[in-house]
């Protein structure tokens, strides 16, 4: 936790509209290497050890950034970690992208895995089932845009190589060693792999669910040739917890 930013964060006016001129300055900068530039963001804070499912992605982007200063500012709670779990409760894939993400999550009846209606619920009333973070935990951006994982690649940056292994496994060894880690996209997933196969995550997880981001025109297709095999993965992990 980087106690410093959240000075900064605190000195900012409550209840107030945050913009990248505000937030995108050497005051939140963790770190900067080239072109890539690491910022800090509350929500990624507060992490659910109890969690039954983990959903990761590369890195939070500006949306998520701007929701989570905006909704650590506006929580009227007094302590620190509820602070920052209403933070991450509010901002995590805030946007069209969750609901894009519960709909495919739907697809592959996570939620018959638990009981429940919908996948809704994991952000809603059953949110104590529910962890999301990211490879890189904090948000970063490539020339001012939001960093996709492909240029540069995360194992060409001393920056990103250092988050990916060793500040995201240091996080999921917090967390129930029988946790469902969901990886959105083919970049995380790979990244997911070799990780396990380092030994440096316990957990088991899914492979060859798409990115649910509307950048992402391919999702849908993608997930209906995915879809059995996810199923299955899904029933096997299941199965394996009974």
């Amino acid at each position: 936790m980087y106690f410093d930013f959240l000075t900064a964060l605190n000195s900012l006016p409550l209840h107030t509209s945050v913009s990248k001129e505000l937030l995108l300055t050497t005051e939140f900068q963790i770190y900067a290497e080239h072109d890539l530039v690491m910022y800090y963001s509350p929500h990624n804070d507060y992490v659910n050890k109890n969690a039954k499912i983990v959903i990761v992605g590369i890195t939070p982007g500006w949306l998520q950034m701007k929701t989570a200063f905006e909704a650590y500012l506006s929580c009227e709670q007094q302590s620190l970690i509820d602070k920052l779990q209403f933070t991450k409760e509010t901002a995590s894939y805030a946007g069209t992208m969750r609901a894009n993400l519960i709909a495919m999550l739907d697809e592959i009846g996570l939620h018959k895995a638990f009981g429940l209606s919908s996948c809704t619920e994991l952000f809603a009333n059953k949110r104590s089932f529910l962890h999301t973070t990211s490879l890189l935990k904090y948000p970063v951006f490539y020339k001012g845009k939001n960093y996709t994982g492909h240029n540069p690649s995360m194992k060409s940056s001393k920056l990103l190589t250092s988050f990916v292994f060793s500040v995201f496994p240091e996080e999921l060894k917090l967390i129930d060693s029988n946790a469902l880690i969901i990886p959105l996209g083919k970049i995380v997933d790979e990244m997911i792999k070799e990780l396990a196969s380092a030994g440096k995550i316990s957990q088991p997880f899914l492979t060859g669910f798409p990115h649910p981001s509307g950048a992402n025109g391919h999702r849908l297709k993608q997930l209906a040739q995915e879809k059995n095999q996810l199923i299955k993965q899904v029933s096997a992990w299941k199965n394996d917890l009974a």
